[in-house]
């Protein structure tokens, strides 16, 4: 079994404000990529958190009458009991407040500090609230009349000018662009690697990386006048959670994956690299920027109007098909909309019907023809399906591409129905010259049935431990051991409906 570390992170989440859909599609992508590497046997260190510092959050507080600190306590003490709920399996929820990433954060500074990278100097320029960034005037649209920021036209820019200590970024842009070559997996899918290389070939300013006007941050070491500027704080979240400065966190970085939002690439693939690079660390493997959930083409925020009740969505049709359907129609390399009619459908047509259907049609015919014990068999071309579908999917999960690792399985299951009903099982049990060929057709969809569950815990690990349940299988095979999975002599029994299929679904609070 191979013993492989794999440390994945996510973007934590700014605490000004509830979460929405597009928090959950990044937490439950990241997570059926952590699950995925259970199943092929690594060892892994899953992390994600709040970010709690900045002018944001400040203002939160402000407006609802109470501390910074007990502001974003309430607000993690929400975004915590939502990925409960949804089944994230973290190993950590780092807070940007704790004193272990305070620590990190005066380290890093002090490390960018002895590397020559860091001077005071006067900034002047727009500052964009929601992005907590100032903005060129090149990132900037016009509406109106007045320069907006594109990814928060809602807000108003701020000018602002004082004194800041500056980072040398501009010291990295060539470093940056060979990265880009020597190694292209560094930032994934291709469309976010060309996006950075045309910022990276533009030029880098240098950054302004510490304010003076904030009263939330972690205080600049040796000068409590200034704050660090919160995405060198927030980005330090990555080595704290593993116990940077101390060895200790030598045991997981570099880190193999960070998953992000697509519009905050440029502080992960630009800020974060060079400020490695300045300070003497490895690089990150891997960033993967996901695109974004749309609903009528409108992008999902907490500042637009566009968003869905996520309490309706998830008891609709329960967590795991939640789970299921985002990742099903919102690609996990590019936008998605999302559609409630579509996720009804998807519900009703593969999950209830092909997917539950399966379930239910095979465990029972076991109990009724076999008094639950699962007979042995020979291969069959299912089995083959099986080997084919294992390719397919494996290569769509390495690649990323988990919403085809996710097709992949379904077709399978789809595969399976048609067997059922080629094969006619009811038929063979009535003919006693064809039990071998019974006990064939029924040792192979339990087979597959095990494949199936195997493939889809990562996006169904609630209900697909239900089906394990059923079929007596303990736990998740490892992905190398499905094609030689054999449950003969093992004693099955229905797990009661998967998916139940409601006569009408509740309605969704818009």
């Amino acid at each position: 079994m191979s013993q492989e570390r794999f440390y994945i992170t996510t973007a934590i989440d700014y605490a000004n404000g509830e979460p929405h859909m597009g928090h959950a599609y990044e937490k439950v992508g990241a997570d059926v990529v952590a699950r995925y590497h259970r199943l092929r046997g690594s060892q892994v260190h899953f992390v994600i958190g709040m970010d709690e510092h900045g002018l944001k959050v400040f203002q939160k507080a402000e407006e609802s009458g109470v501390s910074p600190q007990a502001w974003v306590d309430g607000i993690a003490a929400r975004f915590a009991a939502l990925w409960e709920r949804l089944g994230i399996s973290h190993d950590d929820f780092i807070r940007t407040t704790e004193p272990r990433h305070r620590a990190a954060v005066q380290e890093m500074v002090r490390r960018l500090d002895a590397a020559g990278d860091l001077y005071t100097g006067r900034y002047e320029g727009h500052y964009c609230v929601g992005c907590e960034a100032f903005k060129a005037e090149d990132e900037l649209e016009a509406v109106d009349g007045t320069l907006r920021c594109p990814i928060h036209p809602e807000r108003e820019l701020r000018w602002t000018a004082e004194e800041n200590w500056f980072f040398r970024l501009s010291r990295y842009r060539d470093r940056l662009l060979a990265l880009l070559e020597e190694r292209p997996s560094f930032i994934q899918p291709e469309s976010r690697r060309n996006e950075i290389r045309r910022v990276l070939e533009g030029g880098l300013e240098d950054l302004s990386v510490s304010r003076a006007t904030l009263p939330w941050g972690v205080p600049w070491p040796g000068d409590g006048s200034h704050s660090v500027y919160v995405w060198i704080d927030a980005l330090t979240n990555y080595l704290s959670a593993i116990g940077f400065p101390d060895e200790a966190y030598r045991e997981w970085w570099p880190a193999d994956l960070h998953v992000i939002g697509k519009d905050i690439t440029r502080f992960h693939c630009i800020y974060w690299p060079a400020m490695l690079m300045s300070a003497g660390l490895e690089l990150p493997r891997s960033v993967w920027g996901h695109g974004f959930i749309t609903v009528q083409g409108a992008k999902l925020s907490k500042s637009s109007g566009e968003r869905l009740d996520l309490d309706a969505l998830v008891e609709r049709h329960g967590v795991d098909a939640f789970r299921y359907y985002l990742l099903r129609d919102v690609p996990w390399n590019g936008d998605g909309e999302f559609s409630l009619e579509r996720f009804d459908e998807r519900y009703s047509s593969e999950l209830a019907d092909n997917l539950g259907n399966l379930a239910n049609r095979v465990l029972s015919m076991v109990e009724r023809y076999r008094d639950g014990t699962v007979p042995a068999a020979p291969a069959t071309d299912l089995d083959t399906a099986v080997a084919g579908a294992l390719v397919r999917y494996r290569a769509a999960m390495e690649a990323g591409l988990l919403h085809q690792g996710l097709a992949a399985a379904m077709e399978l299951a789809g595969t399976a129905n048609g067997f059922v009903d080629q094969r006619a099982p009811w038929k063979q049990a009535k003919d006693p010259d064809q039990t071998a060929e019974l006990d064939t057709t029924l040792g192979a969809l339990v087979r597959t049935l095990g494949a199936l569950a195997t493939l889809l815990w990562p996006f169904m690990p609630a209900r697909m431990e239900a089906l394990m349940a059923g079929l007596n299988l303990p736990a998740p095979v490892l992905l190398d051991e499905v094609a030689e999975l054999d449950l003969a002599g093992g004693t099955v029994s229905k797990p009661g409906v998967l998916f139940p299929k409601p006569e009408r679904a509740p309605a969704a609070e818009a």
